[in-house]
């Protein structure tokens, strides 16, 4: 009897050996390129995948110019996460496969002040077009696909010009909040889901014919050794587990 034990608890030990052998085999490690505005609930989920798949995630966080950069640049990756923008420059849409891509998560824009502070009337275009001319100072960050679009609308409203004067352009997303909430900017205006920080408090969306959602995408880099723990990964973001996460972040999934 003892003999029989002794086998097969050799013959489990060596299963399970076995199983740890190939979990390493078969263990990726992703190379990633992410929207900046995508770091809190990204990097959350890709814990989780980590977790459950032991596959590795190295994710690089950057603004839509460099994001287009690095990928035309043919830097080694497996996937991206990104806004749109990204895939509609010729020389980044050539790294990744054909066909459509799978939209992750996307969001509108708004405008904060700081805790406490009096919140403008930004319910219709007159009124927000008053009140970026009456704002002594504000943030946001033009080197973006989101801060593309408030050019855009700065330029719709007719204030472009008076705007350059005013706005404090800063380099990372985080950096918005935190110069309304530090008193450096009266307004700071953006993606919602950036702006949901310690010390201020959401004025309110842009009123509707100059709200617009930035949609954040995924697709898989042509010819990357990783090509299924990639698509993985990418079928994980769109499951209702990641959907919960991503809309506590102030996004809204698919």
């Amino acid at each position: 009897m003892k003999t029989i034990a002794r086998a097969l608890a050799s013959s489990l030990l060596a299963l399970a050996v076995g199983v740890l052998l190939m979990t390493d085999v078969h263990a990726a490690e992703l190379r990633a390129l992410a929207g900046g505005s995508t770091t809190g609930w990204l990097n959350e989920l890709a814990r989780r995948f980590e977790q459950d798949t032991g596959h590795k995630l190295l994710i690089q966080f950057d603004s839509t110019p460099n994001l287009i950069k690095a990928a035309a640049s043919g830097a080694p990756i497996d996937l991206a996460v990104a806004p749109v923008d990204l895939f509609k420059d010729t020389a980044a849409r050539a790294r990744f496969l054909a066909g459509p891509t799978v939209d992750i998560a996307r969001v509108g824009y708004g405008i904060i002040v700081r805790q406490g502070a009096a919140k403008p009337d930004i319910s219709t275009a007159d009124a927000l077009k008053r009140a970026l001319l009456e704002a002594e100072s504000i943030a946001f960050l033009p080197e973006s696909a989101a801060g593309a679009y408030v050019l855009k609308v700065f330029e719709r409203l007719g204030v472009a010009e008076v705007m350059k004067a005013r706005t404090k352009p800063q380099t990372a997303t985080g950096q918005i909040a935190q110069a309304v909430a530090g008193g450096d900017a009266e307004l700071g205006i953006f993606l919602t889901n950036v702006l949901i920080a310690p010390g201020v408090e959401l004025a309110g969306p842009l009123p509707a014919p100059l709200q617009q959602e930035l949609v954040f995408t995924a697709a898989v880099v042509s010819g990357s050794s990783e090509a299924d723990a990639a698509r993985a990964f990418i079928n994980f973001l769109t499951s209702p587990a990641a959907a919960v996460v991503i809309q506590a972040k102030g996004m809204t999934p698919g």
